[in-house]
Formats: C-alpha cells, structure tokens, sequence
C-alpha cells in the first residue's frame, strides 16, 4: 500500500483547513509516514472559502460513497448528533476508521460509539474534539499513562476566555465584551453553547472519561455560563488576589467523579489566570508527572485541523501496521471502565464569594450576616458600597462551606425585604 485514502464529511471551517493541510504539507507528511495520504472523496452540502480549491473535483453526489473500497479512513466534520452519529456507526460497520471533532457527539453517545469500533476492530481518533490544536487527548492516553491523575482544570472556551479577558483588562461590560468578539469572530452570533457553559461541560466530560476510566456524559457535568458576571466582579476578584475564568474541573474525591464548569476565582499567579485572550490553557496534576500545562488556541481552522490530520496520521501508521485498536479508545481497556457516579454540587466544599444587592440602610449587613451564620458559615472579607441609591452592592467572600450550606443561606436571605434580585455566587479555586 502506497498510500492512504480519506473519505471527508463536511468541508467547511474546519473541512477546508484540513484539506489544505493535506495538500500544503503532504512532503512533510509522507516524510513521516513514508507513504503518502490522499484525500480521495468530499461530501458536503456547501463548500466554505477556505475549502475550495482543495477539494474540486473531489465532490461526491452521496455520503455512502465515502465508504467504498477505496476510502481507509473517514472524517466526519458536521458536527450535531443524530446525522453525525448514524453516518459515524454506518461508517464503523462498513469497517472504517473514523476521525470526529464532534465534542457534543462524543460527551452524549461516545461509549456507543466507542463500543461498536471495538467490536469492529476500528479506530476513532478525536483529538480536536477537545481544545483544538492542544493534543491533551493523546496527552492523556498516551504520555501520562503512567499517571494516577489528580485533577484538571482547564479553561477549553476561548470564546469565554476573551470576553472576561476583555472585561478586564479594557473595563468593559459583559454586553460590550460579547459584541467585541463576535465582531472578531471569536463569539458566533447565536453564542448560547458558549457563554452558557454548554461547550465546555462537553470537552469536560470527555476529559473526565479517558483521564478516570469513567463512562462521563454530558448531563453528568454541573454548568454553570459567564452571562451573570458584571465589571464590578470583575474588579473585585482583582483586588482579591484573584482572576475569574471559566473553569472546566474534574477530580476522583471518594471513588465519585467531581466534574463541572463554572465561572471560578483562580489565583492571580496560576498559570490559568496568566491565559488570556481566545487562548485556551489545561492542567493535569498527576502523582508521579505532577502539573503538566498545556497551552495553546482551542479553536479555528488551521489549529483543530491540525489535531485532526495528527490523528489522521496516526490511524493511517495502524492501517499500515495492521494494529488498530493499538490504544485504548478510552484510553482505558473496556473492562476497567467504570459507572463511578457523580459527586453531586451541593456535596462540594469550597469558599465563595457573594455579591448581593441590598437596600443602602442600617442592619443589612447583620440581618445577611446572621442567617450565614446559622447555617454555619464564617465570613473572610465584607465590602459594602455606598454609592447614594437605594440599592447597592455588597460583597462577602466565605470561608470553606458546603455548597448545600451556602444555597440554604442564600433561600432564606432571599426572602429578606432588604436584598433585591438573585444573589450572584462564584466559587473559589483555593486548592
């Protein structure tokens, strides 16, 4: 065999980007595999700029035709669920690898999916499926496999990461900051999935699977988005010590998965809190590695394109050698992986900070104090603003509480005359 055949679903953003991978860098990559990749069929129902020219000719009038004979590995770049994962096990049982950069697919139906290429004795490679361009994937699967992991804790939404890049460092408001990144390009114009959390509950599920042998689906990870967090938090967190950043989680506490994405204060001088920008930024704490970073663009053409060539390649290297299924799917054998269950969020011991909105009069501060109190939780830091209106910020940041503690407090404050609208509660990164 002188070469490898790609069959390739979808030639959009990312499609175009590996198609021109394939084409610009084939040299380098057939040095690497010493036999040459060639993308032989492209369906898709429109061709995006960046595709165009690598793909004319390629066209195909059906998507079956990517699983003739002559194609070895399929590509399915579409992304969404039910299309995705019906051509993705129709794909497997015709007996091809596949590739996927489709987060949303693998975080709900990905054991499936994973299930049915074992029984076929085929591979799926999906290390853009999780921070673009950062091979955390093979990171996890293969470099730290000698690792009992601790933890991680990642920021995997660059769209995120600007906007509260932004607000900081321009002191702007959630509102501007938004607008300002789609008007870059880094914020779609519907950014539900992102700013609501939904993105990265996805990649952190994933993430949890391979890195604890844990069957992780994406309803099992707590999400929480960045909607509510104003300038004032903003500040705030900065003349605490701390920089607030949408924080993908995950950790083994008592043989229970604690995963869940929620804005959080990370301290000013973690690694975490220097990453700026679109950038995304994960960091795996391991028993014997310790902290490994992994730094670098989650997103974009050329960056996910990247990983998925990468895992083009390595599948290819197994056609080759005829050893597919050489690594685990999940980066763990089958029969080690586990239903642990979930920790659940009010089980969660943390310190919190606490903006409320209260009524600018005498006593406020004890009544909300007090009620803290009674539910056993002590108070670190109080700012109270006065600004000359009738409703006005305060702010206390807790020492380490249960969760349930806190939201009991919070009911029972809520129902007092002098707080106004929901109370907006952060949680701590203290560890």
């Amino acid at each position: 065999m002188n070469q490898v055949n790609i069959g390739l679903l979808g030639a959009g953003t990312v499609g175009g980007g590996v198609a021109k991978i394939l084409s610009t860098n084939a040299e380098i990559i057939k040095k690497r595999l010493g036999f040459d990749l060639k993308l032989k069929k492209v369906y898709s129902r429109s061709i995006s700029e960046e595709a165009g020219e690598f793909v004319k000719g390629l066209e195909t009038e059906s998507y079956s035709e990517l699983f003739d004979d002559d194609i070895d590995i399929v590509v399915e770049l579409v992304g969404g669920y039910d299309f995705a994962k019906d051509f993705i096990i129709e794909a497997i049982e015709h007996g091809k690898s596949v590739v996927t950069a489709n987060k949303a697919l693998l975080a709900r139906y990905g054991f499936e999916i994973f299930s049915k290429a074992f029984e076929k004795k085929v591979d799926v490679g999906y290390e853009a499926a999780v921070a673009g361009g950062i091979p955390i994937i093979k990171s996890i699967k293969e470099s730290l496999s000698a690792n009992n992991i601790k933890s991680i804790k990642a920021i995997v939404n660059g769209t995120c990461n600007y906007i509260l890049t932004e607000m900081l460092k321009k002191e702007v408001s959630f509102e501007d900051a938004l607008k300002d990144a789609q008007q870059k390009g880094f914020a779609e114009a519907d950014p539900t999935f992102d700013i609501d959390g939904i993105d990265s509950a996805h990649k952190m599920a994933i993430l949890s699977s391979i890195s604890f042998g844990d069957n992780i689906k994406d309803k099992d990870v707590f999400t929480e988005g960045i909607r509510d967090i104003s300038l004032i938090d903003i500040k705030f967190a900065s003349e605490f010590g701390y920089t607030i950043k949408l924080l993908g989680i995950t950790r083994l506490i008592d043989d229970k998965i604690d995963v869940r994405v929620h804005p959080a204060m990370v301290r000013k001088n973690d690694i975490l809190a220097k990453t700026d920008g679109e950038y995304n930024a994960i960091k795996v704490q391991c028993d014997m590695a310790d902290d490994t970073v992994y730094v670098g663009k989650g997103a974009g053409s050329l960056p996910t394109a990247s990983s998925v060539v990468a895992d083009i390649m390595d599948i290819a290297r197994n056609i080759k050698l005829n050893s597919h299924l050489r690594i685990p799917l999940m980066s763990f054998p089958f029969n080690y992986v586990r239903n642990r269950g979930v920790l659940d969020i009010n089980d969660l011991d943390a310190d919190y900070y606490l903006r409320f909105s209260v009524e600018d009069s005498a006593g406020v501060l004890s009544k909300i104090s007090g009620i803290l109190g009674d539910n056993g939780i002590s108070i670190k830091n109080v700012v109270q603003l006065h600004k000359g209106e009738d409703w006005v910020p305060l702010i206390i940041v807790t020492h380490k509480a249960l969760e349930r503690n806190i939201q009991r407090a919070l009911g029972d404050i809520h129902k007092l005359d002098v707080v106004k609208n929901k109370t907006l509660l952060i949680r701590i990164d203290d560890e």
